[in-house]
């Protein structure tokens, strides 16, 4: 199975940091951000990567022509304000099997893609993604007669499902997505959610996203009080 990354935003919400790197290069630990990606992918048996580039892509080109893992990474150049949606579209015509993975370049988890994919094959979807619970930036207070009656430290319970990448995506699915300027996770994605083709694979394990300087903090913490994360990651 092929992994498609995307890769080319500009991360504006990282501030400084990304004004001389794209997102996936920032450091997570010693390695950056796209290599955990990618091994967390190939712990998972999936060797065969197109990273789809945007914002500063030489630097992500330049960095994968260095890696030594034996991983097939094909880089592409998919412009630099162009949304994810045409990125998709822009390397369609690379995509030769039935079905694919797809994820973005700034979120790991530990999601199980073999169960990922069998749900997504059992239930004939054309895409599937990642449903995760969003980390909670704040505490959570509910109030009765003014009186406080349950308090949460940012608790994540109660707050929904939010969706955290790593797609299983059938090849029909490409159809729905034109070459054109359109965010994948609108028109492509609400169309096939209507027909009923859309699927939600619930993870409760570890997610984290990495959109700001405070989240890298937060997934740094996390895997370096973890025994069992450090082994992933």
């Amino acid at each position: 199975m092929k992994a498609i990354i995307l890769a080319g935003g500009k991360g504006l919400r990282f501030g400084s940091v990304t004004k001389s790197i794209p997102k996936p290069m920032v450091m997570i630990g010693n390695k950056p951000m796209l290599w955990h990606i990618l091994n967390l992918l190939s712990s998972n048996g999936i060797k065969d990567f197109i990273i789809c580039v945007g914002y500063k892509g030489n630097i992500i080109k330049k960095y994968v022509s260095s890696i030594k893992e034996n991983w097939n990474i094909q880089c592409v150049d998919t412009g630099l304000n162009t949304l994810t949606g045409k990125r998709i579209g822009l390397i369609k015509h690379m995509i030769k099997d039935q079905y694919f993975l797809m994820t973005y370049g700034d979120g790991l988890s530990d999601v199980n893609l073999k169960k990922l994919v069998n749900f997504h094959k059992t239930k004939k979807a054309l895409a599937t993604l990642t449903a995760v619970r969003p980390p909670s930036r704040f505490g959570v207070i509910k109030i009765h007669n003014d009186k406080v009656k349950v308090f949460k430290e940012k608790s994540s319970l109660g707050e929904g499902w939010i969706n955290g990448g790593f797609f299983v995506i059938n090849s029909n699915f490409l159809k729905f997505i034109k070459n054109d300027s359109t965010f994948l996770e609108r028109d492509p994605l609400e169309k096939i959610s209507k027909k009923g083709k859309l699927f939600a694979y619930k993870h409760s394990g570890f997610w984290q996203c990495m959109d700001t300087v405070r989240d890298k903090e937060i997934l740094e913490n996390k895997i370096k009080n973890s025994k069992w994360l450090k082994k992933i990651f």
